[in-house]
């Protein structure tokens, strides 16, 4: 049977099918320069034309048998958590918090000189007030937004260039170029309610007024932590975010308390913590163009390019360096009269990674930034031909071939947002054993939710009982994803046979190259069973 496409007729409203000429290797997808296929026009079906389809009809049970993988992925909010304490460590580290650790301790200590107990107890209420304060912003964000508007983070252009804007400023805060500072009536009041205020009330009040004033340093560290956060899809994920920061900034607070000898050890104030905002900027500027480049792709503009991106982070990390060195000032910023050994160390690091993207410039893999950069087929020049390219990237053309040709059809559900999909890309895909048996075994067909092309015409289809309208190819992929295979999340792996059926598990994210190759492994053995004659 030919696969058909669905166009539109003159009037733009009767869909007119169109045979298709059989499928062989002479008419794959066209391939770009850096050889990708690019996107087949999709088959434009509407509900009525998917309930007969029989490529979708549901497989949940049929994946359940087989042990469904879970759509959440514990170690993305373990990663998550972990971000926010860095974070938090980080933020410890500014002129806005670091004085105030000496000051606060000191101040319990004096104002219970009597009884250590109760200053300890009272450091220990002021640090769980400061990690109440700050999950409650990470709530009130959850609360605005909610999942599905989170979900949608990760892949707007609006909000992306809402975000890269946003880093830049964090950036320009951090270089010295204004400060960001909330209206001083704020803490002004939360400082007389302190006053006022007595017992575990005026504790609360005292955090509050250390969230506030400290917020010109900790502001942009929150700000791209909540951004990367809500970008996970995870109703969890800001709640957690914000944890993991406030645990890790409530806690000197509360150790210091407990063992005040510990004070006399403290680094002095000085130069050096304005150096620690000046590295963050550069550190800021580089994330900002993360988001920049998810808008690109998602909705093909082609302006940030692999090449142009790394030439970027070059050009930051090696001017992070000079500016370790003493070469470059800014304002703020004390006299380096000599390099100290941190600099040096931070500058050779700096320097190193600086050079170390220089290869990408020619197609290296680069497997550490393999989560920021552009994906490898925005390079319009590579020497590297280890890549995993699909061959198509429409569900019903690839399926018609995966039949034609009699092997399997191995569907990836990917997006240009999705971070873990490009982990796996650069350190699973790129293993010569799986690369093989992708390339030789199966039919790869690489489904992108989040691609922003329109389709010819929206179809509209019922979802729990409302009416769901697909405007773009990502919509129909992820309605494909949730409506056949009962899963949101990406990546999303699950090989099938020639009638849309799994013949293994699903697999999730997760970097273990051999269980993937025992994924892969597992859906050919049980193809060749629905091909034997019985």
């Amino acid at each position: 049977d030919l696969p058909e496409t669905v166009a539109s007729s003159a009037d733009n409203k009767t869909p007119v099918a169109i045979p298709q000429p059989p499928l062989t290797e002479d008419t794959l997808p066209a391939t770009d320069s850096a050889g990708v296929a690019t996107p087949v026009a999709p088959i434009t079906t509407g509900h009525a034309e998917i309930d007969k389809n029989p490529l979708w009809t549901p497989v949940i049970e049929e994946l359940k048998a087989y042990g469904m993988e879970g759509n959440v992925s514990e170690m993305s909010l373990w990663w998550i958590f972990i971000s926010g304490f860095i974070g938090g460590i980080i933020a410890l580290l500014t002129p806005c918090v670091w004085p105030m650790i000496p000051m606060t301790v000191s101040f319990f200590l004096k104002r219970n000189a009597a009884s250590r107990k109760k200053a300890v107890s009272q450091a220990i209420v002021y640090g769980v007030a400061i990690i109440a304060i700050y999950l409650a912003l990470g709530l009130l964000i959850t609360a605005i937004f909610g999942a599905s508007a989170l979900n949608n983070l990760a892949t707007s252009a609006v909000f992306n260039l809402i975000f890269f804007a946003l880093l830049v400023l964090f950036a320009i805060s951090f270089f010295g170029g204004f400060d960001l500072v909330l209206p001083a009536s704020w803490t002004n009041k939360m400082d007389s309610k302190a006053e006022s205020a007595s017992g575990t009330l005026s504790i609360f009040f005292m955090a509050f007024t250390l969230v506030l004033v400290s917020f010109s340093c900790t502001g942009p560290i929150i700000g791209t932590l909540l951004v990367e956060a809500a970008t996970w899809g995870n109703i969890l994920s800001p709640t957690i975010g914000m944890f993991g920061f406030a645990l890790a900034l409530a806690i000197p607070f509360a150790l210091f308390a407990i063992f005040p000898s510990w004070l006399q050890t403290m680094p002095k104030s000085g130069g050096w913590l304005n150096a620690v905002k000046i590295v963050l900027g550069f550190l800021e500027l580089a994330f900002a163009l993360k988001f920049l480049s998810v808008a690109d792709l998602a909705y093909g503009w082609g302006i940030l390019d692999r090449e142009v991106f790394l030439v970027l982070w070059i050009v930051i990390f090696a001017l992070l360096g000079m500016y370790l060195l003493g070469k470059l000032k800014f304002p703020h910023d004390s006299e380096v009269e000599h390099v100290s050994i941190p600099r040096l160390f931070l500058a050779i690091f700096s320097f190193a990674f600086a050079i170390y993207l220089v290869p990408g410039l020619w197609g290296a893999p680069l497997k550490a930034i393999s989560a920021f950069s552009p994906p490898m087929y925005t390079q319009d020049f590579s020497l590297y031909d280890g890549e995993v390219r699909p061959k198509y990237t429409d569900y019903e053309s690839g399926m018609a071939y995966a039949k034609q040709v009699g092997k399997p059809a191995l569907l990836d559900f990917s997006g240009y947002g999705c971070v873990n999909c490009r982990k796996m890309e650069a350190s699973v895909w790129t293993d010569p054993r799986v690369k093989n048996i992708i390339d030789n075994e199966y039919v790869l067909i690489t489904l992108v939710v989040d691609d922003k092309t329109r389709l010819p015409e929206v179809i509209e289809v019922e979802e729990n009982g409302r009416i769901t309208r697909l405007k773009t190819v990502g919509d129909k992929w992820s309605y494909l994803q949730r409506h056949k295979f009962g899963a949101n999340a990406q990546p999303y792996y699950i090989a099938l046979d020639n009638e849309g059926k799994p013949v293994g598990p699903s697999y999730a994210y997760d970097e273990n190259v051999e269980k993937y190759i025992e994924f892969l492994q597992t859906g050919l053995k049980n193809y060749k069973k629905t091909i034997e004659p019985a």
